[in-house]
């Protein structure tokens, strides 16, 4: 980094800045250049980036930056949470570098090789370096679902599924198993806090971690925590960390609140001094705990290094209207810790955010498919327009009320990619054949031949186990007469697409081929499914190798499917439906908020304790902070329940979360709906509906 900027690109004669850093404000531009110069190296770095506040261009910017005094693209590191971030990271600071110089943009276009995920830059280092570490290079990857399988298969085979009393279920153990690695807790704090119905199979559960290592380590497979756990191995050893380290000049970290303990420690023991590091990110954000993440990361990075790292803070919002800001800053201003920030926007508007009282769930879906349409008719698209929710069973009720009336919408959810049984097929032989050791995916490939099955396809991995090295023979394997021509049609496929990437890719398109003709005896929608390989085959072909496809795939797969509800999508225009923790990142003109009631937000699943009731806050925040211009937030006065043990149906009463006190309802509106005078009918029924907006209106009081 010792070379000066390039006198080649323009300079704005108004601020005498270089024309690319001309249009960021003073705080992007502080975060962009600190440290960064002729005479002296980056420190560490912490960008705290509100909401709306311009992150993903201030972190392009400073690559740019870097570009610009000299870094070289294949020394930087850039970590992000999805492989979507990363190019789009690399497309804007190729486009930032185009106003740089000829030269400067030519090495933007080359791209970044250490751009990508935690998860798919651990996958590339470890099989660098995995002769240090004795690992095999030629390790395959799992997927969660393979994980859980493995993880069932050595749950049968240590009998823990045949106790008298139900053992947990391979999914369960393998969220246990995840969330002691991700944290790096020990297994009895885990089950206490997070799995206390499992707290009595500790000894059981310990027996069967060991086993599930030794089981993948017998089969060269990593499941996707070993990709961390892995490489935070490697680096604690001092000599493998500088080496690592020390092909990096620069380490740049987006949503640097969402990492867990692993992924902290990883960067620390690659940059122990800080020189090169920097993080962005928002602990206002910080709603991932489930996964293993902790807000402590960014909250005590500053403190982790002598000195201490600089911060940067983002406050300029750029999303929302000022009355939406200045209620979710009051929110999120009564957080307990936190690092001090006040967001704020040049967009002014006499409109508040709308706290709406409703009699239930039902009047909840009314009003807003009301306003949803009332929005529509005012030259508001659907696309704009979200609603969102703490949990997915939220939204049931709106649900059925949206097709009832006809209105199209896509609710985010469902099954992901790789989760479609056509998908894993076909990458179950992809990886069969590059490791005929991984018994998951052997076991998942086999039995898509006709006349083989579990028995069958058991005895010729077990077969293929007990031979020497290099001497499995697949044709001479022994299957029923009736599957004979099958087998040998499909051995000679893995044999050929087995060896060597150069031809890639050739091995795809041999085994998509294969399975296309199996597909209409494995399913009766056959045809639909069949998009989806398509789709995977066009996506293959953009890759250099079999060992990147299958990694990146994997580890960041894409979200459609035809196996998803609902889709295709035959409407240009719907309504989104979401989760908060899906919308994070995203933002619409117009933000309805589901079920704003102690019980939901908080979710009674999540008030265990004090840092569980923080994150709770945090999503509202999150939920708040992605609207632009309209914000309601819907509190319904009772809940119908029903099928209650010795009371039958019932209704139960809410209340407004508790993240909303007294002290800030001068930041919205407050109304209720339907109107008291709404639709009145007979006495009675009249009488009713009274009382109950009397009840809605002493709510605010």
């Amino acid at each position: 980094m010792s070379e000066a900027l390039d006198d080649t690109h323009s300079h704005s004669p108004e601020t005498d800045l270089p024309d690319y850093l001309a249009g960021l404000n003073e705080a992007q531009r502080d975060a962009v250049t600190d440290g960064i110069g002729p005479d002296h190296a980056a420190g560490p770095l912490l960008v705290i980036a509100g909401a709306g506040s311009g992150k993903t261009n201030t972190l392009a910017h400073r690559v740019a930056h870097l570009l610009a005094h000299g870094a070289d693209p294949a020394r930087i590191l850039l970590l992000t949470f999805s492989r979507r971030a990363a190019d789009e990271m690399t497309r804007r600071v190729q486009r930032i570098a185009a106003q740089l110089s000829p030269r400067h943009s030519r090495l933007a276009r080359g791209g970044f090789p250490w751009a990508g995920t935690f998860h798919s830059v651990g996958a590339r280092l470890l099989r660098e370096y995995a002769g240090n570490i004795g690992l095999d290079p030629a390790f395959t990857i799992h997927d969660r679902e393979d994980s859980a399988d493995l993880m069932n298969l050595v749950r049968h085979e240590l009998a823990l599924s045949a106790k008298g009393k139900r053992f947990p279920l391979k999914s369960t153990c393998l969220s246990i198993y995840s969330t002691v690695v991700n944290t790096q807790a020990k297994l009895a704090e885990v089950l206490q806090g997070s799995f206390p119905w499992c707290a009595e199979w500790e000894d059981e559960l310990q027996r069967l971690f060991l086993a599930y290592v030794e089981a993948k380590q017998a089969q060269a497979v990593l499941d996707y925590d070993d990709l961390l756990l892995y490489w935070t191995q490697m680096v604690a050893d001092p000599d493998l960390a500088r080496a690592v380290g020390g092909r990096f000049s620069h380490v740049l970290v987006d949503e640097y609140q969402d990492t867990n303990r692993l992924q902290s420690s990883l960067l620390l023991a690659m940059k122990p001094d800080g020189r090169g590091l920097t993080v962005v990110g928002d602990d206002a954000q910080s709603i991932y705990r489930f996964r293993g993440a902790t807000v402590r990361n960014i909250l005590d990075f500053p403190t982790q290094f002598d000195p201490p790292a600089r911060r940067v803070t983002l406050e300029r919002n750029y999303r929302s209207t000022q009355t939406i800001l200045a209620a979710a800053n009051g929110v999120i201003g009564l957080a307990r810790e936190r690092f001090t920030k006040n967001l704020w926007s040049e967009r002014a508007s006499a409109q508040k955010p709308a706290l709406v009282a409703v009699r239930d769930d039902a009047d909840q879906a009314g009003y807003v498919v009301e306003q949803v349409l009332a929005r529509r008719e005012n030259g508001l698209r659907l696309k704009a327009q979200a609603v969102l929710f703490r949990a997915a069973q939220h939204s049931v009720r709106l649900e059925i009320e949206l097709t009832r009336r006809n209105i199209p919408f896509v609710k985010f959810g469902g099954l992901k990619f790789l989760e479609a049984a056509h998908v894993k097929d076909l990458l179950a032989i992809l990886r069969w054949a590059q490791n005929l050791r991984d018994r998951v995916s052997g076991f998942r490939a086999l039995q898509l031949l006709p006349g083989i099955g579990p028995k069958g396809a058991g005895r010729i991995l077990d077969n293929l186990q007990a031979a020497p090295a290099g001497c499995a023979l697949l044709a001479e394997q022994p299957v029923p007469p009736a599957a004979q021509e099958a087998w040998h049609e499909f051995a000679a496929l893995v044999e050929a697409i087995g060896g060597d990437d150069a031809h890639w890719p050739a091995p795809l398109e041999r085994a998509t081929q294969w399975y296309a003709g199996q597909m209409e005896r494995l399913f009766e929608d056959a045809s639909v499914r069949m998009a989806d390989i398509e789709q995977m085959a066009r996506i293959g072909a953009t890759y250099p190798s079999r060992e990147r496809f299958l990694t990146e795939l994997t580890l960041d797969p894409p979200d459609a499917t035809s196996d998803t509800p609902g889709a295709p999508l035959l409407d240009e225009d719907y309504l989104i439906l979401s989760t908060i923790h899906s919308a994070k990142g995203r933002e619409w003109s117009a933000v309805s908020l589901l079920n704003v009631v102690d019980g939901c937000i908080p979710s009674d699943l999540a008030t265990g304790n004090e840092a569980e009731i923080e994150e709770e806050r945090r999503l509202l925040y999150v939920a708040m902070t992605r609207a632009r211009d309209h914000l309601d937030l819907i509190v319904p006065q009772r809940f119908h329940v029903s099928g209650q043990a010795g009371t039958g149906d019932r209704h139960v009463y809410a209340s407004r979360t508790r993240f909303i006190p007294q002290s800030l309802l001068a930041h919205f509106e407050q109304r209720s709906w339907p109107q008291a005078d709404a639709g009145a009918g007979t006495g009675a029924i009249s009488g009713t509906r009274i009382d109950l907006a009397a009840r809605m209106r002493a709510m605010w009081q």
